[in-house]
């Protein structure tokens, strides 16, 4: 199956189903040197992994990540980074009576369309499941760009259904904040907005008794980005981060700084005015507004990444629905199995990780002409 790669000198290849024996990811480009461990990849895998928390699917995986190659005495070598997460929970038989079926919303049908045959248990290569392998792999950018020049990615929960976060500031809104309440609980949405996030958990819960499932908004902010990453044409750096996001299950849209709030303005309105200040390394340039998210003319303009990305609800339903057959003839669907009755808890570490992988991608690309 082609399309497997992502990236060009920071290159992802992932490979494994939901219900294979694991899934896979090779990466190359990380330069020599870098400190890494199971533990740098670990925290990642946990807030991605399935059955942490009553709002997301009760799947028992480990995720305990195994680093094959690419690394020697703690430091990678250079060469390629193979890492494997074992599949220990998988329950096929549930997806038994639903193999000559169509599954409202999800890829079997074009499965079917494009190669002729599917894997139909839990959706085959199509399955959030693959995202274990890229979670990972962005442990490994994160840390990367953390390194290099102090850049951050964090991703949070703005919306639930109709309930919307307040986040005032996005670009200080920290990884404790998205991940913990302040009595020190799980903050099982990972909304800092604490008060919308008890109606989003609330929401959640109603649609999950409902046998239903319910879409939302997440955004990720990357910070202490420096200016010039980015292509000026088919490689913008806003088109390779929202190819990366819409490369995720279940994103049906992509937006960054005010999106589609412009199309509302005045050009004197949305445009942000550029500002300059001295600092010990010279002068600074910065705008006093961030309407544009921190990137123009597809390259970085040191401000906050600001993007946003829609989230479906999820397809897989216990609810009965209507549909038909590969012959084509109508029937009705019920599907087994455990599935998230909100993806967007879950999905933040994948849009995080994502969004990593073509920030670090891009940051090799301008040393390489910077040099």
């Amino acid at each position: 199956m082609p399309g497997n790669s992502f990236g060009k000198l920071f290159r992802i290849t992932t490979a494994g189903e939901s219900h294979g024996p694991g899934n896979v990811v090779i990466v190359d480009g990380v330069p020599p040197g870098l400190p890494l461990s199971v533990e740098d990849l670990t925290p990642d895998m946990r807030r991605r992994r399935p059955g942490q928390s009553p709002l997301v699917t009760q799947r028992k995986e480990d995720d305990e990540p195994e680093i094959l190659s690419g690394v020697f005495d703690g430091r990678t070598t250079g060469t390629s980074i193979a890492i494997l997460i074992r599949n220990a929970d998988q329950r096929s038989g549930d997806y038994s009576d639903i193999k000559d079926k169509y599954r409202p919303g999800h890829a079997d049908y074009t499965f079917d369309a494009r190669y002729g045959f599917r894997d139909y248990r839990g959706g085959g290569r199509s399955s959030a499941r693959e995202t274990t392998a890229r979670v990972a792999a962005g442990a490994i950018a994160k840390k990367l760009i953390a390194q290099e020049f102090g850049g951050q990615v964090i991703g949070y929960v703005s919306q639930v259904g109709p309930v919307k976060a307040s986040i005032a500031n996005p670009e200080l809104v920290t990884l404790q904040q998205v991940e913990t309440l302040p009595d020190g609980s799980p903050n099982f949405v990972r909304c800092p907005d604490y008060v919308a996030a008890e109606k989003m958990v609330a929401l959640i819960d109603e649609v999950r008794r409902d046998t239903d499932s319910i879409g939302g908004i997440s955004e990720i902010v990357a910070t202490n980005i420096p200016a010039g990453l980015g292509e000026p044409v088919f490689d913008k750096l806003k088109a390779d981060l929202a190819k990366a996001l819409f490369s995720l299950p279940a994103v049906l849209g992509v937006e960054y700084g005010n999106g589609f709030a412009c199309a509302e303005l005045r050009g004197s309105q949305n445009n942000d005015i550029f500002t300059s200040r001295q600092t010990r390394a010279g002068t600074e340039i910065a705008t006093e507004s961030n309407r544009h998210g921190g990137m123009l003319g597809g390259i970085s303009s040191g401000m906050p990444i600001l993007l946003r990305a829609a989230i479906k609800p999820t397809s897989s339903l216990a609810k009965e629905q209507a549909t038909v057959t590969r012959d084509g003839q109508p029937t009705t669907i019920r599907t087994k199995g455990r599935h998230d009755p909100c993806l967007l808890p879950r999905f933040v570490p994948m849009g995080e990780a994502m969004v990593a992988i073509v920030i670090a991608d891009h940051w090799l690309r301008w040393k390489a002409i910077r040099k």
